[in-house]
């Protein structure tokens, strides 16, 4: 069972679950909206371990860090996608995505079997992934269901691979320092783009053949960061974390819905714990809605 028709039998499976679990529109990002926000913070150590980083939007902010599996050569591990966990009905655990390794696309996965054995797997999906930027993968689940894959290539252009692997390529992009998805609906999905000169960006990129819509949200001054990691908060907002890994901090912000420069940032304050880490990513769950940011 590929992936996109794993998360389509875990979100029909949640739903009921899920309806009561909503936290309340936040579209002022108001920081009592977004207390009982948290966030999964996924990451690939120097020496190729798996981690994760839970964080909570409370008043103070409160992060734990786990480990994973060992999983990866060291220092090999470039960039990765969204990596989502899914649990079976016999008790079997997944969580899977994408990563490039030394220029090559893999996709992993690792868990346990009914029995609680540890399981892995890596997959080679292509080679020439040098120098890449961003892979990131989308889904949404409603009264139809769709996913889309996305790379973002080092001299900037951006490839679309639809649900019948159509390729629709993107030029323009080279200025994009790294991106993180924050909407995936029906009809679209959206990036909120970091630039090397410090500005942050939406690209709305339809599912159609339209061509994508960039709006600027901030003119400057998130130059720092190398990661942004974005979940959804709410109905209709994000809880964002920005990662500097240079200096091995990270720090959340309550993102209104997106609306160009009218956009609401707020700065919830520094995450607790050391972020230096080569890669970060979103970790979550299949049956969590559909990221709605924008």
């Amino acid at each position: 069972m590929n992936n996109l028709l794993k998360r389509a039998s875990a979100a029909t499976a949640s739903a009921v679950l899920l309806g009561g679990l909503a936290v309340t529109s936040t579209s002022t990002a108001n920081a009592a909206a977004t207390a009982a926000c948290s966030m999964s913070v996924g990451s690939i150590t120097a020496g190729g371990d798996i981690a994760n980083t839970g964080v909570t939007a409370s008043s103070p902010i409160k992060s734990t860090r786990g480990a994973g599996p060992h999983l990866f050569g060291p220092g090999l591990s470039k960039i990765a996608s969204t990596w989502t966990t899914t649990v079976g009905v016999a008790g079997e655990d997944t969580t899977y995505g994408e990563v490039v390794v030394n220029g090559t696309l893999y996709s992993g996965e690792y868990g346990h079997d009914s029995t609680g054995k540890p399981t892995s797997s890596l997959k080679s999906e292509g080679v020439g992934y040098q120098g890449y930027k961003v892979v990131e993968s989308s889904f949404y689940f409603g009264k139809t269901v769709r996913g889309a894959s996305y790379r973002l290539r080092g001299d900037g252009v951006l490839y679309r691979f639809g649900d019948k692997r159509q390729v629709t390529r993107y030029t323009g992009y080279s200025a994009v320092k790294t991106m993180a998805l924050i909407s995936e609906t029906q009809t679209y999905d959206t990036f909120l783009a970091l630039t090397n000169g410090g500005a942050l960006y939406t690209i709305h990129i339809p599912t159609s053949t339209a061509a994508p819509t960039v709006k600027k949200v901030r003119t400057s001054t998130w130059q720092s960061f190398d990661f942004l990691v974005a979940e959804k908060c709410g109905a209709q907002s994000t809880l964002l974390t920005a990662i500097d890994k240079d200096s091995g901090s990270a720090y959340l912000y309550a993102v209104g819905h997106a609306n160009g420069l009218s956009t609401v940032i707020q700065g919830l304050g520094k995450v607790p714990g050391t972020f230096t880490d080569p890669v970060y990513y979103l970790q979550t769950a299949e049956g969590n809605p559909s990221l709605f940011g924008e």
